[in-house]
């Protein structure tokens, strides 16, 4: 199986690590900028091409697309075009995606969407407690993602990221990339209220801080916080049971569990090898990437699509209504 990663960046270097640790060795790079295609050269030691076409006439089999998420339905398009199996990592633009999950109905073709935090130990951990019978069903929590947006990629200028531009803007990315793990452990969601704001002297015009009430269908409540103001990065969640508590802390790397019946538990969660000036280990990117080829093979059936993908887009798009209107949006 030959792959291609679209996006020499931060999160396509990534990929190409984790197909590595997969044992894939056929794998090629694509990016339009020299630096980057000669830096996955030196490290990786992987086949670059600066043209897509150049790239295309390789005949790759799957295609990893990790380029800034505005471009991710161009390059899907073209793998759809090519019968080429793809994979995009996380969405925050709905544009052409539509056009994408149509495209896939009469196709053999395999395409999904990033999910994650799906596959990551602690989001696993914190379902299996949620279903231990001394805890009792959830009622409420509270989620924070906090980082200082220079800090993402110390390497690199954040005004010239793409998490600098307000489609695809750091907050803006991060919510829906939350979301995709909240809904799945607490169910759909019945209503939105939010509101964002623009707090700190970062030099770029986007909200910095996302403050959002969720409001399940089955009753739960929950409250999300996304900023990147954070001088110390925080992605911690405290959940509140009938009969008990869970907090979860992703860079501790530890989930905590006390019951009235039997007190205070530890749990201590290994994410795997963590990558220098990355912060989160590669573990459930890793799983990610074996799930996605086990699809492909027809040894899995996804769990997750570009329908419930788009979904989850307008729940975001639900919650900046809110955010504009201070009126609580209902989700169809």
């Amino acid at each position: 199986m030959k792959f291609v990663i679209i996006g020499l960046g931060s999160m396509g270097k990534r990929r190409i690590r984790n197909l590595k640790a997969l044992d894939y060795e056929s794998i090629l790079g694509f990016d339009p900028r020299k630096d980057r295609c000669e830096e996955a050269y030196e490290k990786y030691g992987i086949d670059t091409f600066q043209k897509i076409n150049d790239v295309i006439e390789q005949k790759p089999d799957v295609m990893i697309i990790s380029t800034p998420p505005d471009l991710h339905m161009k390059y899907a398009k073209i793998a759809l075009e090519n019968n080429i199996h793809f994979f995009t990592e996380a969405s925050v633009v709905q544009d052409e995606m539509l056009e994408i999950i149509e495209g896939l109905k009469d196709s053999k073709i395999v395409g999904l969407p990033s999910c994650t935090l799906r596959f990551h130990p602690i989001v696993q951990k914190i379902n299996e407690i949620l279903q231990m019978p001394d805890m009792g069903k959830p009622l409420s929590f509270i989620h924070h993602f906090g980082q200082y947006l220079p800090d993402w990629h110390p390497w690199e200028n954040y005004k010239e990221f793409y998490v600098s531009k307000k489609e695809t803007g750091a907050c803006r990315e991060i919510v829906p990339f939350q979301l995709v793990w909240l809904i799945s452990t607490f169910g759909k969601i019945k209503s939105v209220s939010g509101r964002k704001s623009k707090l700190s002297n970062l030099q770029i015009e986007i909200d910095d801080i996302y403050n959002v009430l969720l409001e399940f269908k089955n009753g739960i409540e929950g409250i999300l916080i996304v900023d990147v103001i954070s001088r110390a990065p925080f992605l911690q969640a405290k959940i509140m049971t009938e009969n008990g508590v869970i907090i979860a802390d992703w860079l501790e790397e530890k989930v905590k569990k006390y019951s009235h019946e039997n007190g205070w538990e530890i749990f201590d969660i290994n994410a795997g090898n963590i990558e220098k000036q990355y912060i989160h280990g590669e573990g459930p990117y890793i799983e990610e990437m074996k799930n996605f080829v086990q699809v492909i093979c027809n040894k899995r059936t996804s769990n997750y699509s570009y329908e419930e993908d788009l979904k989850i887009l307008k729940i975001l798009e639900s919650i900046e209504k809110s955010c504009d209107t201070q009126i609580a949006e209902n989700i169809n």
